[in-house]
């Protein structure tokens, strides 16, 4: 199996020296290549008891947390795959968290697997039913996903007008 990688603008809450938020969000359409992807709740549940690591970019060299040690919490609800995890007073643990409380976190993504018969296809259209989670990573410049919305709590306003010119910039790109 292929390990995959999908990222989302996706909210982000700095909380003292923890993270929280969603690292993917359940009905959301995403044009990956040729084709779009949608996430079905309850996607993740076979991999909530698996270790899980948080990585910056997904960089196993930058880890930030992971399920085993209990750094890293997962859990889904109706919205998606929720994250709290706790930052560690390392260099890119800080810079981290430096970038989330000024609000300048690109989002989240996760890397996967797909195990058979774990997504659903029709004609372009893709639907991941179960995935088999090994990270969650903190992406510090643009995701793949859009429509969602980045923040720090400390910087609400702020974030909100940076959003809108990184999603300018990003139709931009792409037209």
């Amino acid at each position: 199996m292929t390990t995959e990688r999908r990222s989302a603008q996706l909210e982000v809450r700095a909380k003292g020296r923890r993270l929280e938020g969603y690292a993917a969000l359940f009905g959301h359409e995403a044009r990956i290549g040729t084709f779009t992807e949608t996430i079905r709740a309850g996607a993740f549940s076979g991999s909530l008891n698996r270790d899980v690591l948080a990585l910056v970019d997904h960089d196993p060299s930058r880890v930030l947390a992971r399920t085993k040690s209990g750094t890293l919490r997962l859990g889904e609800d109706s919205r998606g795959l929720a994250f709290d995890l706790d930052i560690p007073e390392t260099s890119h643990g800080r810079d981290v968290l430096a970038l989330a409380e000024r609000g300048d976190l690109g989002g989240m993504s996760f890397g996967f697997t797909v195990p058979e018969g774990g997504d659903h296809w029709e004609g372009e259209r893709r639907e991941l039913r179960n995935v088999t989670l090994h990270e969650i990573s903190v992406v510090l410049a643009w995701p793949a996903y859009d429509g969602t919305v980045v923040h720090a709590r400390s910087a609400l306003t702020a974030l909100g007008a940076r959003l809108a010119l990184a999603r300018r910039y990003l139709e931009l790109l792409r037209a």
